[in-house]
């Protein structure tokens, strides 16, 4: 059994739920997401509310050759700014499958990629505190190289390959502050 010290041991899933679900209703609903609001009773009986987005899990693929990785860039509405990261996203609407197929799907669409070898390194979760939604790692090798096919939303996607000493250089700076992609990355180093 790991240890991890007193601190991280009370963190655990004791598997006790101290809120209570008391209503829940969707507010919002797209093809992408929903948004709901659920009424919560806390352990001492106080009320509360949390407003929870629901989206599908989603992959993301590390992309690794020749002593770096592979990239995409993008630009992201919400924070108005273009954005360096790995590749990834989420089955569409009715679509099914295995995180596996998920990962080897958006490796593809996104670069055009296929990987000989899919490596599984772990599972996240990026925004716990307002969705469920968890993210699928996989370290990407063997790759064999094609022709992306990009969905209309990413049709301002670039792709470019960077050492791992760059990568690690635009984690530092700033230039690279996709929070999947970063966490994604500090599973692989503690898998090395």
């Amino acid at each position: 059994m790991a240890r991890y010290g007193p601190a991280a041991q009370t963190r655990r899933d004791t598997g006790e739920v101290s809120i209570k679900t008391l209503s829940s209703r969707v507010v919002y609903r797209n093809p992408w997401l929903s948004l709901r609001e659920d009424r919560i009773e806390h352990a001492d009986g106080s009320p509360g509310l949390y407003s929870v987005i629901d989206k599908p899990d989603f992959a993301l693929v590390i992309p690794w050759e020749d002593g770096g990785f592979h990239l995409v860039e993008q630009y992201r509405y919400p924070v108005r700014a273009r954005s360096w990261e790995f590749p990834s996203g989420a089955f569409p609407e009715g679509v099914t499958g295995s995180p596996e197929e998920l990962a080897a799907a958006e490796l593809a669409e996104e670069t055009g990629f296929t990987a000989g070898r899919l490596e599984r390194l772990g599972r996240l979760h990026c925004a716990n505190a307002m969705t469920g939604e968890g993210c699928h790692v996989f370290l990407a090798t063997e790759l064999t190289p094609g022709t992306p096919d990009r969905e209309h939303t990413e049709q301002d996607m670039r792709q470019q390959w960077f050492p791992e000493s760059e990568v690690e250089a635009m984690l530092r700076t700033g230039v690279l502050t996709d929070g999947p992609s970063m966490a994604a990355y500090l599973l692989l180093k503690l898998r090395r």
